[in-house]
């Protein structure tokens, strides 16, 4: 429990879960501020989905009803910089991205957090529906209570020193408690949607933003079948995803799947959907939350994507500290460029980036 009168800075976006948090935080007395970070966007003209102008402003308003300060803080060539460029180089790659964890680990826990530290504040605390416990000197990372809301996956790649000096007030609520809390709050957010994914590309069409941002992505090339059969021509690799249907672009009697993007040769495999199944895949080395790696004699399961099913599994450490997971069933959309993220009952492990 982090003590009253903690000076404390809520990372607000002008939604119903920091604004709720904002108020909570306000309500067990702490010393509250709000903070809002300035985001790159593509153009003035075309704003972000998340942190617009309009954000902004609801955010001033929301801080202003609750009494306390508001500071915007401009991240948009550090953001540009770690989360775009990041994102387009995965692509020019081949590789399938998950931006929200790069911006978790960079802006909020990275760059933010070292804004506000400057402004005397001890603790970051957010909308995300996570918790944090102590186990004798060890922070932990739980889930939510909420498993339909649960965003420990996002917040996979904190650290110790990290959730010493964060606080995530959501964390036992569900959403639906939430907005009736913002209700009791009179917060003018109650009702408002939630905000999408990939911030940054305005209009939701990922493929179109990387034309722009990096006009030189992998060119056409083969597409071939799983015994090497040649079918037709790709658009550029980065057009496409592992377990991928639609939009491949060839006629099939049966339905065919992206199973594999080889990036060397340039070519684009696919398959019926009993294709794409694996038990085996290996993953980045990880730094693990508690510091050192789990006991591999332990259950564990994984989450490939944010949304995805988790899978029971156990964990080997290469000599490249790499890690290699076996899975206790078959999955499909395992797809390089995602984190695979690791639990062990409640407790959020760590993750790393998926590799092959």
């Amino acid at each position: 429990m982090t003590p009253a009168n903690t000076r404390v800075a809520i990372a607000m976006s002008g939604g119903v879960d920091s604004s709720v948090a904002a108020a909570l935080l306000v309500e067990n007395g702490h010393d509250v501020f709000g903070v809002m970070t300035r985001l790159w966007s593509t153009s003035p003209d075309l704003p972000n989905r998340c942190c617009t102008p309009k954000d902004v402003e609801i955010a001033r308003s929301i801080s202003a009803h609750l009494d306390i300060p508001f500071h915007e803080i401009d991240a948009s060539t550090f953001f540009k910089q770690n989360v775009v460029d990041a994102f387009t180089d995965a692509y020019l790659r081949g590789i399938t991205p998950n931006p929200c964890l790069i911006c978790n680990r960079r802006i909020r826990w990275g760059f933010l957090l070292e804004k506000i530290q400057e402004m005397s504040a001890s603790h970051l605390a957010t909308g995300h529906y996570a918790r944090i416990d102590k186990k004798g000197s060890e922070f932990r990372l739980l889930r939510g209570e909420d498993r339909s809301k649960d965003q420990s996956y996002v917040l996979s790649t904190l650290q110790q020193s990290d959730l010493a000096c964060s606080i995530f007030p959501l964390g036992e609520l569900s959403k639906k408690e939430v907005r009736q809390l913002a209700r009791r709050f009179n917060l003018p957010v109650a009702e408002k949607p939630d905000s999408q994914d990939l911030c940054f590309v305005p209009d939701g069409n990922y493929r179109s933003f990387l034309r722009q941002q990096a006009p030189h992505l992998p060119p056409p090339g083969p597409i071939i079948d799983v015994r090497g059969t040649r079918l037709g021509t790709h658009a550029g690799l980065s057009n496409y995803t592992i377990g991928q249907r639609r939009g491949i672009g060839i006629s099939s009697p049966e339905a065919l799947y992206v199973v594999e993007k080889q990036i060397e040769s340039n070519i684009l495999v696919v398959g019926k959907r009993s294709a794409l199944g694996r038990k085996v895949f290996t993953t980045e080395p990880i730094d693990w939350i508690a510091g050192t790696p789990p006991d591999p004699s332990k259950p564990l399961v994984v989450r490939v994507r944010y949304k995805a099913a988790e899978v029971p599994a156990t964990i080997g450490i290469n000599k490249d500290k790499s890690i290699e997971v076996r899975l206790s069933n078959t999955v499909a959309d395992i797809t390089p460029g995602q984190s695979a993220v690791f639990y062990s009952g409640e407790i959020c492990l760590g993750g790393g980036i998926i590799r092959r």
